[in-house]
């Protein structure tokens, strides 16, 4: 349907519907204010609709997606750090208080203390403990996602548990 000019535009529609959930919740987890959040989905989908000819079909749709996502998020972070001037702990900061002060967020002290703890992480560590932790991808789509070796992906993994760990036992 989105490959067919005529049928496009809905064909998109039902994937903007398949995936924008599981996407948000990706990029949410990566940026943690919510509306940072909304603002990369949409030019997730966006940059999605105009480079959807472009679609190989090597990945599967969701993984192409998941790529654009990972890539906005890492951006976005990069931009809002260099635009304000922040130091990274101060962006980090920023995004704790959010944890603890938005109506937005669920969730008892534990998982907050766990979302503080993956905070810390440096953003393409937060990235792989994310999609491995919470969406349960394998070492495998997620090498395709962020273009990083299978091996790279498992050494980040395990430090970022490590760092997670030792963040939980000393706070």
């Amino acid at each position: 349907m989105i490959k067919n000019p005529d049928t496009r535009d809905k064909g998109f529609g039902f994937l903007v519907e398949s995936y924008q959930k599981r996407i948000y919740g990706m990029v949410r987890k990566m940026v943690i204010i919510h509306e940072d959040a909304d603002d990369i989905v949409q030019n997730t989908f966006i940059k999605a609709y105009k480079n959807i000819q472009r679609f190989n079909g090597k990945s599967t749709l969701f993984t192409w997606l998941y790529r654009i996502a990972v890539n906005e998020s890492l951006n976005f972070l990069d931009k809002k750090k260099k635009r304000f001037f922040f130091p990274i702990e101060d962006h980090q900061d920023v995004m704790a208080n959010y944890l603890d002060h938005s109506p937005y967020i669920d969730g008892d002290h534990i998982q907050k203390k766990l979302q503080k703890a993956i905070l810390k992480l440096p953003d393409k560590q937060r990235l792989i403990f994310n999609l491995r932790y919470y969406e349960d991808l394998s070492y495998e789509e997620i090498s395709e996602m962020t273009d990083t070796s299978v091996g790279a992906l498992k050494a980040g993994y395990h430090h970022a548990v490590k760092k997670i760990e030792e963040y939980l036992t000393n706070k």
